[in-house]
C-alpha cells in the first residue's frame, strides 16, 4: 500500500476534509515555502555564517535532511511537567541517554532537551545528532504554580556543549512577559552571535484567555500574534500549539480586532486557523513547527498523522512531538515518528 492511501485509511472518513482543502483567504502563493536548507531565507538576513551553518546542520540531518521540513524530538517534560508525571508510563526516560537514543533511532532532525539530560552525555552524542538546549523552564515547585519562565542556564553553556541551536519559552500575556521577552531576546542575539539557531516555543498563558465557555490559549489570533511576536525578537523558528479556536481577541474583548479582519484571514477550517499561524510567521519565512500534544494511548497515531497533514498544509516547517513517542515502549515510539515524517515525505500531500 501506497503511503497516501495508509494516511486517507488512518484518517477516514475525515480524509477529504484535510487532503483535499483549499485555503483561499489566505491563499497558497502568498506563502513561503522553505526549501532544502534555511539558507534561502537567511542569506541576505543579519544571521552570521555559523549560524546559517547550524541550521542547516539542523535541517539537512535525519529521515528529513534536506526536504526543509522538521522532526525534533523535545523531552523537557520532566521539569515543565514533572518527571514522575511524565515517566511513569515509560520508565527508561529517566535514564537521559535514552532520550538521545530515541531521536537518533527515529532519524529525527535533531532532538531538544535540557541542559542536564544533553550535558551528561554531549560528548557521546553532540557529533551524531544536532541538539537544541532548552535554556529556560517553568519550576512546578511553586505553590501556588504560577506562569513564569526562569533561565536553567547560559547560552554560552550551550555553545560549550556543542548545541546547534537554543530553544526557549515566552509565556505570552503573563504577567512575567514583559521580563521574559527581554530576556529571550538578548539571549537569542548571543545565540546567533556565537552561531547558533533560534526556537521559540510561543506560548500564550493568562487565565483571563479561559473563560466559562471556551479556552482561548490555543485561539488562531492569539497564537497568531504570539507567533508574530517571536519572529520580531529574531528566531529562526517558531514552536506553537496546533489552533483549536479563534476570536480570542473578540471574545475576551482586548487587543486590536474588527470582524472584518477575521472574516477576510480565515474560516474555521483546521489547515486556514494554522494558515494564519504561518502568516505571521512573515509568510513562513520562519519556520513554524506545531507541537505534537499529550498521549491519549490508541489515538495518537491519527492526531499525529492529522497534525502533521495540517502543519505541512497550512505552509508549516513541521512537527514537534515528544508524549505520543516517549510514553511508549521503543519501537512504538520511533514507528510513530517515523509515520509522521513520511508525511512530509509524502509529494501527494501539497499546500492548500
Amino acid at each position: 500500500m501506497e503511503y497516501i492511501e495508509k494516511i486517507k485509511e488512518i484518517l477516514g472518513k475525515e480524509a477529504s476534509y484535510y487532503l483535499d482543502h483549499t485555503c483561499k483567504k489566505i491563499p497558497a502563493d502568498r506563502i513561503k515555502i522553505l526549501g532544502p536548507g534555511p539558507t534561502e531565507s537567511f542569506i541576505n538576513s543579519d544571521r552570521n555564517i555559523p549560524t546559517i551553518r547550524s541550521l542547516a546542520q539542523l535541517y539537512n540531518h535525519g529521515n528529513l535532511g534536506g526536504t526543509g521540513y522538521l522532526n525534533i524530538l523535545p523531552i523537557d517534560q520532566g521539569i515543565e511537567h514533572s518527571a514522575a508525571f511524565s515517566f511513569y508510563k515509560n520508565q527508561d526516560y529517566f535514564d537521559p541517554e535514552n532520550i538521545i537514543k530515541l531521536a537518533i533511532e527515529a532519524g529525527c532532525n535533531g532532538v531538544a532537551s535540557t541542559f542536564g539530560v544533553l550535558g551528561l552525555h554531549a560528548r557521546k552524542y553532540a557529533h551524531k545528532i544536532p541538539f537544541v538546549v532548552k535554556i529556560n523552564h517553568n519550576e512546578l515547585l511553586t505553590y501556588p504554580n504560577k506562569y513564569d519562565q526562569i533561565p536553567y542556564g547560559t547560552v554560552k553553556e550551550a555553545w560549550n556543549m556543542g548545541a546547534v541551536a537554543i530553544g526557549a519559552t515566552i509565556y505570552f500575556g503573563s504577567k512575567e512577559s514583559n521580563r521574559q521577552i527581554i530576556e529571550i531576546a538578548e539571549a537569542f542575539e548571543e545565540a546567533h552571535q556565537l552561531g547558533m539557531g533560534t526556537i521559540l516555543w510561543c506560548y500564550t498563558r493568562n487565565s483571563s484567555f479561559k473563560t466559562g465557555d471556551e479556552d482561548y490559549h490555543s485561539a488562531a489570533d492569539l497564537t497568531g500574534q504570539a507567533n508574530h511576536l517571536g519572529v520580531t525578537i529574531k528566531a529562526d523558528v517558531i514552536k506553537q500549539k496546533l489552533p483549536e479556536t479563534n476570536f480570542g481577541f473578540r471574545d475576551i474583548n482586548f487587543g486590536k480586532y474588527n470582524e472584518e479582519m477575521y472574516e477576510s484571514l480565515t474560516t474555521d477550517h483546521p489547515i486556514d486557523l494554522c494558515r494564519l499561524q504561518v502568516a505571521n510567521c512573515y509568510m513562513g519565512k520562519i519556520g513554524l513547527i506545531n507541537s505534537g500534544g499529550g498521549s491519549k494511548g490508541e489515538s495518537d497515531v491519527k492526531e499525529a498523522i492529522r497534525t502533521a497533514v495540517i502543519n505541512k498544509r497550512a505552509g508549516g516547517a513541521g512537527l514537534i512531538m515528544g508524549r505520543k513517542a516517549f510514553q511508549r515502549p521503543l519501537k512504538e515510539g520511533v514507528e510513530i515518528l517515523n509515520s509522521v515524517q513520511q508525511v512530509y515525505l509524502e509529494d501527494e500531500i501539497t499546500l492548500a
